[in-house]
């Protein structure tokens, strides 16, 4: 068994090795790291490349001319961890708001799913107790309601970024036709697996505040995102 971990990165200095660190500590056999990094002008990619020298087998990754968004770096990320032969596909973050210790339960549960998806919006799930109130009732009506009710979909947690994907949904799905670039990526592609059939389980999670750095997510990127849900049901209307 192969299992490849995809992480963008963009100013993920601090974060990185320790990440890097915890993931390898967890003693999955075949586990292997991509680190998908945007020119980040703090020296990420650097510290990339100098953990790939002390990891040559373990540890990979592509670097970017600019910032290019979250969805072309998981489809790049993606593409590489297929031809690479992995059969476990798992996205998540560099900034630990997605735990490491998970990993082990995604991949036991992949024996009877295409696609195990971290959520905090289960039974089960929690967020972190720094989350405010608004931001709180913002990010479940957004997940829970909005993106429900337009594009018909159950999983609860519609923009999960902590999600491991079997080789065979990543194929079917057909990464050359996504169009979502921003977080919204991760809703088209909830929006794909199920529309296609794919047996998918929604796993409850804690979501940690990020531990080290500031959050990419801007205002005018939780717009666009409501937006592009809209966009989304007009051009993969099944």
């Amino acid at each position: 068994m192969k299992v490849m971990v995809v992480i963008p990165t963009y100013n993920e200095v601090d974060n990185l090795p320790l990440m890097v660190g915890e993931l390898l500590a967890l003693g999955v056999d075949g586990l292997e790291i991509l680190i998908v990094d945007d020119n980040s002008p703090d020296g990420t990619g650097e510290v990339a490349d100098e953990l790939a020298e002390l990891y040559p087998d373990k540890l990979h990754v592509i670097h970017r001319p600019e910032k290019m968004g979250l969805g072309t770096a998981y489809v790049e990320g993606f593409r590489y961890a297929l031809e690479k032969g992995a059969d476990y596909i798992v996205q998540m973050d560099a900034d630990f708001s997605h735990p490491p210790s998970y990993i082990p339960q995604f991949l036991e549960k992949m024996k009877d799913y295409d696609v195990v998806v971290g959520s905090r919006y289960v039974e089960g799930g929690r967020l972190d107790e720094m989350w405010g109130w608004g931001r709180r009732l913002l990010s479940w009506w957004a997940n829970s309601i909005y993106v429900r009710l337009i594009l018909g979909i159950k999983v609860r947690d519609a923009t999960a970024g902590f999600k491991c994907f079997s080789r065979k949904a990543l194929e079917g799905i057909d990464l050359g036709k996504i169009r979502s670039n921003g977080y919204v990526f991760q809703v088209e592609t909830a929006y794909l697996c199920e529309r296609l059939g794919y047996k998918v389980l929604e796993m409850p999670i804690y979501f940690e505040e990020r531990r080290i750095g500031r959050s990419k997510i801007t205002f005018f990127d939780k717009l666009e995102a409501a937006w592009r849900v809209l966009e989304l049901r007009w051009r993969r209307n099944f």
